[in-house]
């Protein structure tokens, strides 16, 4: 059984995990500043895009998706699965003439928004449910279409005049979706599972639709898989039982990648997802709303949409509904949701240090008096805390004493470091300073002989760090 319609019993198995389906289907849908005119927005759509095979063959991008898992299901499970994926639909934009005919035209002005041509897209699911025992063999094939289809909406002026259309088309899109489970060798009753999400349409591309956005209104967007055992559970594909590790590896995924999904500690749902996720994904509490954009923070995305022009919100309110809905949570995002976005903290350890003592009874506020520490010097100033002294400390590296003013080797390790530190091994250094953090770590401060800017960055006190691992004495000649 196929449908497009969403679930209408009241106990959905998918909804949390949906949450996090929903950002995976509509990640990049419209990007910053959400105007069709932007140049980040004239090439969307990047993941799970399963175009038509003959385009596939042509060009980079394939027309079918992989998953392989593991799974342990009970006597008489059943497997439900759900593919949801975009089918894009184009809109244009018609002005009604002085001859009471239709012409398409760039735009249509608005008080409130312009609307241009774009790219829409509706919500698609495909579900499907059987017993576990009838996968295996030659498992399930389940065919799909989605026919042609064409509408139009009509578009009245301030007075409420109609002075124009939208009408919007979208082509016919065909796939099938197939299940097959087989039975591992060994003493588990476990069984690896085979699904495969496949754009089967019949369309080949001619000498006028030989690029991208030809391809798309025929293609299954943002494609993904959930699936869920109403018996049973699945083995997650980053930490397997030991048991399971070799088998776990055999799976062989293309296009997508499984993880365990739902509420954290259960194992009868999994998301199979275009984007390379962890067992359990959540969608941040912090998070107001859907900002389609996961390559910008939250944070810094919020302000930017709020400082638009009027006229570019118009822009963006008329290029998609979306679009407007993001333009609508920026302007109306009360500051105490703004603060959240700033950051968070996710967990917490105890740090031991020095016992503060009672504070003083007349005065609550005052700082706790600290040995060595000065209460009328800012933490992050190195005065605060005479125990430590960066210029006189040193430290004992390959048994020698290491400080201000050695000279070292720099040998930085892979493990830590970037690209940039990477061209320093084997150069000679000058250690400036000796360095400690509050989770007891060691830093030293270098500057690298031969460099030219050395001078300035001792004046900036803009050095490079390594730790002491990285660095190798050497004995002044």
């Amino acid at each position: 059984m196929t449908t497009s319609a969403p679930p209408t019993e009241p106990a959905d198995r998918f909804a949390t995990a949906r949450q996090v389906a929903d950002a995976v289907l509509f990640e990049g849908y419209v990007l910053y500043p959400y105007r069709a005119s932007a140049a980040k927005n004239r090439l969307r759509w990047q993941f799970g895009v399963l175009v038509p095979p003959h385009w596939g063959a042509a060009g980079a991008e394939h027309s079918a998706q992989r998953t392989e898992c593991l799974m342990e299901p009970r006597r008489g499970a059943r497997l439900s699965a759900e593919v949801r994926f975009l089918h894009a639909q184009r809109r244009i934009v018609q002005r009604l003439g002085t001859d009471g005919e239709f012409h398409t035209v760039d735009e249509l002005e608005l008080p409130d928004r312009v609307l241009v041509p774009w790219d829409e897209a509706t919500e698609e699911r495909v579900t499907l449910e059987a017993d576990v025992a009838t996968l295996t063999g030659e498992g399930l094939t389940v065919p799909f279409r989605r026919p042609a289809h064409e509408e139009t909406e009509p578009v009245h002026d301030a007075d409420g005049r109609r002075f124009g259309r939208l009408v919007r088309t979208r082509a016919a899109v065909e796939g099938r979706v197939r299940l097959r489970a087989q039975e591992l060798d060994g003493p588990y009753a476990a069984l690896r599972l085979t699904a495969t999400v496949e754009n089967t349409s019949d369309w080949t591309p001619g000498d006028a639709d030989a690029d991208r956005a030809a391809a798309l209104p025929r293609s299954l967007v943002g494609a993904h898989l959930l699936m869920a055992l109403s018996a049973g559970a699945f083995l997650s594909m980053t930490d397997p039982p030991e048991w399971a590790a070799a088998a776990v590896a055999a799976c062989r995924n293309e296009h997508t990648w499984p993880v365990l999904a739902g509420a954290p500690g259960r194992a009868d749902v999994l998301l199979s997802s275009p984007i390379i996720l962890e067992d359990y994904p959540a969608i941040a509490p912090e998070s107001p709303g859907a900002l389609y954009d996961a390559l910008e923070i939250d944070e810094i995305l919020a302000l930017r949409t709020a400082a638009l022009t009027d006229q570019e919100k118009r822009e963006a309110r008329g290029t998609d509904p979306r679009a407007a809905d993001v333009i609508e949570l920026a302007d109306t995002m009360p500051p105490e949701v703004l603060e959240r976005l700033h950051g968070a903290v996710r967990a917490l350890r105890e740090v031991t240090g020095p016992d503060p003592g009672p504070a003083a009874p007349e005065d609550p506020f005052a700082a706790p008096e600290v040995p060595g520490v000065r209460p009328d010097t800012p933490w992050w100033d190195p005065e605060s805390d005479r125990s430590v002294d960066p210029v006189r400390d040193r430290i004992t590296v390959d048994g020698q004493q290491v400080g201000a003013g050695s000279r070292v080797l720099l040998k930085p390790g892979r493990r830590r470091t970037d690209a940039q530190d990477l061209f320093l091994h084997g150069r000679a250094a000058q250690v400036e300073a000796v360095l400690h953090d509050v989770d007891g770590g060691v830093h030293l401060a270098v500057t690298v002989e031969g460099d030219p800017g050395a001078d300035i960055r001792r004046e900036q006190g803009r050095f490079l760090y390594f730790q002491p691992d990285e660095i190798a004495p050497v004995e002044d000649a």
